[in-house]
């Protein structure tokens, strides 16, 4: 007969270990919701044994959240291949992804409250917002955007964030509705933008070049000419 032992795990794994726990808890409450009581118990450790790791609740939570924002900032990646409606449309895809299986620590991280609050975790949601921002630039292939195309881009960023809070609050938009509607509405800032700079007019044009008939961006120029009234006279 075999006895089970309990393997003695290293520092570096077992703090892996606890920010992962943490993580799950998050991804079901609040962190300010969550106490340490908890993520030893979900460990399967004793509390002092988790400040032998972690220093302190906030540390803790401040390298949840540090390994979340790595995550978040990583589903903006995409290779640079094919149109852009298309690319984005996968982004968006992950991005909702991620808010989906972590709703309330996403919830939390972007709005702040007393456990993320800190000034290294509004650096962390900044990172993510400075990650999807160069991403999306590298997409467009601009290294030196100009003042709108910047305007344009963080807008968009902003707006994605916004929109992916307000559908936590209750999913009454169909997902898969939403993720497409952010592509239209980086098309959308970005011929608004255009209309006003010869310059977003040439990202724009390099956009439209590159976007098939049936892609994100095609179909919204069809939704749009749909609604337009018939000229009077015409059948």
């Amino acid at each position: 007969m075999t006895t089970g032992v309990r393997r003695r795990m290293g520092v570096e794994e077992r703090r892996q270990q606890l920010i992962a726990v943490a993580l799950e808890l998050f991804s079901h409450r609040s962190p300010d919701e969550v106490s340490i009581d908890e993520i030893a118990g979900a460990a399967g450790i004793s509390r002092p044994l988790v400040y032998h790791y972690f220093p302190g609740k906030r540390s803790l939570y401040e390298a949840a959240l540090r390994k979340a924002a790595e995550d978040l900032a990583a589903r903006f990646e995409e290779p640079r291949e094919g149109p852009l409606g298309a690319r984005l449309l996968r982004v968006m895809g992950r991005f909702f992804d991620f808010v989906d299986e972590h709703g309330p620590g996403f919830a939390a991280l972007m709005r702040g409250g007393p456990a993320v609050g800190s000034s290294t975790t509004n650096a962390l949601i900044d990172s993510v917002r400075q990650a999807a921002y160069e991403q999306i630039l590298a997409h467009l292939g601009v290294s030196a955007p100009s003042a709108r195309l910047q305007l344009v881009v963080r807008s968009w960023v902003s707006l994605a964030e916004s929109t992916a809070l307000l559908w936590l609050d209750g999913r009454r938009v169909p997902r898969a509705e939403l993720e497409l509607q952010l592509v239209h509405d980086f098309a959308a800032l970005a011929a608004v933008s255009a209309a006003y700079d010869e310059e977003m007019g040439d990202v724009l044009r390099g956009i439209i070049a590159s976007e098939p008939p049936d892609g994100p961006f095609a179909e919204l120029v069809e939704r749009l000419v749909a609604l337009a009234p018939l000229p009077q006279g015409s059948a």
